[in-house]
């Protein structure tokens, strides 16, 4: 039975995350130094192993939608990514990274789902398509380093404004630097592809291993 999130919510719960204004490009001149701004923030957030976020999420994919709250935490290449539903008080738990390749969903009607494919196993038991492993680096305005290539664009005041990668599109926006952060990180993250959307809004960044 596939986990449904509360669809009459799905205007409430997010209603921060609509659709990013047009925002004024980056003028042709300006972008060789834009990207080597890129280059340089990929390569500190490369290097920051540990991190967190939470907020809240919304979810469509043809013609279903819903929302909730989101935490996601970072260790290295493990992750646990947990969303929840407050209007139904339904929630999932993703969880890999490891190095027996192994993903586990659990929340389930049924019980925990396994699996090697994060993206795979979240379709197939909840019928949203959700790129996890690109979206550790993409949530953070970053290519996937694991992708294929990606294009920019950037904004006028030279933080990311699109980004093309997998045949995805992510669109950035409310950069800000969060307290004892290196760098930059967007407080709005959308993804797209065909049908799939993906809306993020971040309330809170944490750039240290959580409790």
């Amino acid at each position: 039975m596939r986990l449904a999130f509360a669809t009459i919510a799905f205007a409430g719960l997010l209603a921060g995350c609509v659709a990013a204004p047009v925002r004024t490009p980056l003028p042709p001149g300006q972008l060789p130094a834009a990207l080597a701004a890129q280059e340089a923030r990929e390569a500190s957030l490369a290097g920051i192993a540990d991190w967190s976020l939470e907020g809240r999420v919304a979810l469509s994919n043809q013609g279903r939608g819903g929302s909730g709250a989101i935490h996601w935490r970072q260790q290295g290449a493990l992750y646990q990514v947990s969303l929840s539903a407050p209007i139904t008080r339904q929630s999932w738990r993703l969880a890999g990274g490891g190095a027996d390749g192994v993903v586990r969903l659990e929340g389930l009607d049924g019980g925990t789902r396994v699996g090697t494919d994060a993206t795979k196993l979240l379709r197939e038991a909840t019928g949203w398509e959700i790129p996890v492993e690109a979206l550790a680096d993409w949530v953070r305005g970053a290519r996937h380093r694991g992708g294929g290539p990606a294009e920019l664009a950037f904004a006028a005041d030279g933080w990311p404004a699109e980004l093309r990668q997998d045949g995805w599109t992510l669109a950035f926006d409310q950069w800000s630097r969060p307290e004892g952060s290196p760098v930059a990180l967007p407080g709005r993250v959308q993804a797209a592809r065909g049908d799939a959307r993906v809306r993020l809004v971040i309330d809170r960044w944490q750039l240290a291993p959580g409790p």
